[in-house]
């Protein structure tokens, strides 16, 4: 119902027909309201720039909010440098303070286009945000793309993976048992390789994977190996998305984090910068967080340094 008393019934998310857009404008849609939220919001990250500029001409204000951020927000982060120009063009301010004080302006001096727009003279990014913008094309080059929906892993800060074995009572896997298992995982019960982990040493710290499973992020997994330290834990579950969890000195400090998704209202400058560096990629930010540096994807897929049996325990509390 709403989508016909607004004038964009039988549309989806796409917004790259001009001509389609333009006639629906002219027949009375509201360029201010549609059925996914702000019209030109959607086309700041689903449209054509030719869209952008057709919406952005007819809405009252350039800059209106939506979920907290403007449109050029939106199209600055999903890195859709052709849509935040034409929004520019038409008036939407680059400098305007969002998310954790970043403005898309400044934020996109991180990203792959820093000549986005025109900079004023005094603004650019601290020699911390580029550090951490130069690790991400670094990391990320690093880690590549490679299919990780079901992978489990623990980024830890500071300790190899010899320690973490120890702090985890580890027990060694055969070397058989490992080929079969890496070769074919679903071929086998999770509950029989569910206590099975690779560990494996990273400048930085080490990486607990378990490309099959969950239990590197089990809580009482997490609190074992951050003793002293922190430790980034990820599940990338298939059916409800990236699953994020964060332990520090062996408590835990943080749960039903989305790491890989964009920022939120509430985060703080550098969690803002890290999910804009890191959208869509779970590893990378887990990696970054906790301030592992792998050269590769080895310590994510193996083969592990070290493959280990987990001691039968109530892992989900911590």
């Amino acid at each position: 119902m709403t989508g016909e008393r607004d004038g964009w019934a039988g549309t989806g998310w796409d917004r790259t027909d001009a001509d389609g857009i333009r006639r629906r404008l002219d027949a009375g849609a509201d360029p201010e309201r549609g059925p996914w939220g702000r019209p030109l919001h959607r086309a700041a990250v689903f449209g054509s720039p030719e869209v952008v500029a057709e919406l952005a001409a007819r809405v009252t204000d350039v800059d209106a909010l939506e979920n907290g951020v403007t449109a050029l927000w939106d199209a600055v982060l999903a890195r859709r440098p052709e849509n935040a120009r034409a929004l520019a063009a038409a008036g939407a301010d680059p400098w305007r303070e969002s998310l954790g004080g970043w403005s898309p302006g400044r934020l996109s001096l991180a990203g792959p286009t820093p000549d986005l727009f025109p900079v004023p003279e005094g603004i650019r990014l601290t020699d911390a945000e580029r550090a951490a913008a130069e690790e991400a094309r670094r990391l990320t080059a690093a880690l590549g793309t490679f299919h990780h929906e079901g992978t489990g892993l623990a980024c830890v800060a500071g300790i190899d993976a010899k320690e973490a074995v120890r702090r985890l009572d580890g027990l060694p896997v055969d070397d058989g048992l490992i080929d079969e298992l890496t070769e074919d995982p679903y071929a086998y019960d999770l509950d029989e390789t569910l206590w099975i982990v690779g560990v494996t040493s990273v400048p930085g710290g080490c990486v607990v994977t378990q490309p099959w499973g969950y239990a590197p992020q089990m809580p009482g997994v997490l609190t074992r190996l951050s003793a002293g330290t922190v430790c980034y834990g990820l599940y990338a579950n298939p059916k409800s998305g990236n699953q994020g969890m964060v332990a520090r000195d062996g408590r835990i400090e943080g749960a039903d984090l989305h790491p890989g998704g964009g920022p939120d209202v509430n985060d703080g400058p550098a969690v803002v910068l890290a999910s804009y560096l890191y959208q869509h990629d779970p590893i990378g930010y887990a990696c970054a967080f906790t301030g592992l540096r792998p050269t590769g994807r080895r310590a994510v897929i193996g083969p592990a340094d070290l493959w280990i049996e987990l001691p039968r325990a109530d892992y989900w509390s911590p």
